[in-house]
């Protein structure tokens, strides 16, 4: 799941935290104070359980196979073309990451002759995404695709589709005590090792190698995300042992980002590099540097973002932005729902590539999206 900012982020991020804390044994992390309070760089965080993370795997445990081997023979094709399936695709939330997905995935059913009968964005409410899988469910489809507001509400929200028949096809995490082959057909991620090591690559060279950072990292259990900032953290430790991590600030509401890049300026005046989970709130960390006059300091962060890539474009403090390859994972998601309409199995666990976006290479970050730079990023970079 991308964690991005909506209208109920808070309260359901929050909810979210505590169930999952409760569930897991850790505990639940604090609510989101605006300040650098929360576990110092020593502190055992949801980051640091992983320990020293080599590649990726899943929140089960499983092993990780590539989407780009997903494939449908010409004999299965035939029977979709004339099989009049219909799918639905369900968001927790339509983000630009989200939007680059669905391309992808309508191009895929429509070239294989699955109609889309219905789409959702959730607004990363709970309630709102489970009455729009009802409204699904009435048109009959004979898939759904998408991503659970949260993994813990998601489980009775998608039972309705379960009890249905409905095949489902998650963006990185089902429910919480769903199992894969029965309640849900195939999981679609990315290569979460890949994108950590790529982004601290990048912050050891826009460094040369040395100085103090930050880690803003998502504060709840989810894999997606701490896996990733894991991979961030290992990396850092094996490349550039001279880079030191002197505060890693959690949050849990990305509103509240600007409010801790302002503390851990306070704090630490003189950083050199902030890494921040994903591009929503690195535009709060970002507002901070600006806010403080300070053009030195330098942001990589996750998820391709106009604003983000602006500032990039422009010179200023972001400095690499690693980016899925969210068209193509979206057409994996498409030929993994064409499976399972067939009764074919798909990939419990299959990831997608990453690129990594600087100013130099910020067309081959839009083309992993299927987009053209924006005029907005065309602009700074004439600047």
């Amino acid at each position: 799941m991308r964690m991005k900012s909506a209208v109920n982020f808070a309260a359901v991020v929050a909810a979210m935290s505590l169930t999952l804390a409760a569930c897991s044994g850790a505990p639940a992390p604090a609510a989101p104070s605006g300040g650098a309070s929360s576990p110092s760089a020593s502190a055992q965080t949801v980051i640091d359980r992983f320990g020293s993370v080599t590649e990726t795997v899943g929140p089960n445990g499983e092993k990780p196979t590539k989407a780009s081997a997903l494939s449908l023979s010409d004999e299965q094709k035939q029977k979709l073309a004339s099989g009049k399936y219909r799918a639905a695709i369900l968001w927790h939330e339509l983000s630009a990451w989200t939007k680059a997905i669905q391309a992808g995935i309508e191009s895929e059913l429509d070239e294989l002759g699955i109609d889309v009968v219905t789409t959702g964005d959730a607004k990363f409410d709970a309630a709102t995404q489970a009455n729009q899988i009802q409204s699904a469910i009435a048109l009959k489809p004979d898939v759904i695709l998408g991503q659970a507001v949260d993994p813990t509400t998601g489980a009775a929200a998608y039972q309705p589709a379960v009890d249905a028949g409905v095949k489902l096809i998650y963006a990185d995490q089902a429910p919480d005590g769903y199992v894969y082959g029965k309640q849900y057909q195939a999981i679609l991620t990315d290569d979460l090792f890949q994108i950590g090591q790529r982004a601290g690559t990048a912050m050891c060279q826009a460094l040369g190698n040395k100085g103090q950072i930050a880690v803003v990292y998502y504060d709840a259990e989810f894999h997606v995300t701490n896996f990733r900032d894991a991979a961030f953290l290992s990396t850092i430790a094996k490349t550039c042992p001279e880079v030191e991590v002197v505060a890693k600030q959690g949050f849990t509401d990305s509103n509240k980002a600007e409010e801790i890049g302002n503390a851990l300026l306070t704090k630490y005046p003189n950083l050199a590099g902030v890494y921040v989970s994903w591009a929503v709130p690195a535009q709060g960390i970002l507002a901070a540097l600006k806010n403080a006059g300070n053009t030195a300091t330098k942001i990589v962060t996750v998820d391709l973002d106009d604003t983000a890539a602006a500032d990039m474009a422009a010179g200023g403090n972001v400095t690499a932005i690693v980016a899925d390859e969210a068209y193509q994972y979206g057409r994996a998601m498409g030929v993994a729902a064409a499976l399972a309409i067939l009764g074919e199995p798909g990939p419990s666990f299959g990831i997608s590539d990453s690129v990594t976006v600087t100013k130099d290479s910020l067309e081959q970050g839009y083309q992993a999206w299927n987009e053209k730079v924006p005029d907005s990023v065309q602009a700074a970079l004439k600047r």
